[in-house]
């Protein structure tokens, strides 16, 4: 049996010292990992990324250049962020409350974004939280999701909306007749029911 792979962290990276970082894992240049948040096996924070407290990722994800992931997201094992990518947590962003005062961390109640396992989220995409990305999604670059997505979605523009439906290795879905999608990567096939997707029984 192999030994657990060492964690890496470049001298530039700022990680807390309660963040649990997964064996395998590599954070590196610029990138800050902040108190409490907890890193899957075999994870990637890209240069200047951002992971915020008490944010929860599960193994084999990866974090690209400077995106911002702002607690408390929900990772799931094999998610993708892309550069620049920003899952909010504020749903009425202040600065100041009514009376003028600066707001505190007692003043608002995050909200998160969470993603399910395999999803991919495109370069400078915004998720504006709460939503929910389901397994295997795909988010195009440069949208900006305002709801759930469903699990093998493809969904692009501002709003967000859905295009079309992607497999497990990416690749979008043909229909190959009404209802039925198939892999051309995998040759996976897919039922359509009342907008969500799921695997056709083998």
């Amino acid at each position: 049996m192999n030994a657990p792979s060492a964690v890496r962290v470049v001298d530039s990276a700022d990680v807390a010292e309660s963040a649990q970082i997964g064996a395998g894992s590599s954070v590196w240049h610029l990138a800050q990992v902040r108190e409490d948040a907890i890193l899957g096996e075999n994870c990637i924070i890209g240069r200047g990324a951002y992971v915020g407290t008490g944010v929860v990722m599960g193994a084999n994800c990866k974090v690209q250049n400077y995106a911002l992931v702002y607690e408390p997201a929900r990772l799931a094992d094999g998610v993708f962020i892309g550069p620049a990518v920003v899952l909010t947590n504020d749903t009425y962003p202040r600065a100041i409350n009514p009376d003028g005062s600066l707001k505190s961390a007692h003043d608002w109640q995050p909200v998160g974004v969470t993603i399910g396992r395999g999803a991919s989220i495109g370069a400078r995409a915004t998720c504006v939280a709460p939503v929910t990305i389901g397994e295997w999604a795909t988010v195009a670059a440069g949208a900006v999701v305002v709801k759930d997505v469903p699990a093998y979605a493809l969904v692009a523009g501002v709003p967000a909306k859905r295009i079309g439906w992607v497999g497990t290795a990416g690749t979008p879905l043909h229909e190959t007749e009404s209802g039925v999608w198939e892999c051309p990567a995998t040759g996976a096939r897919f039922i359509e029911t009342d907008g969500a997707l799921r695997k056709a029984d083998k």
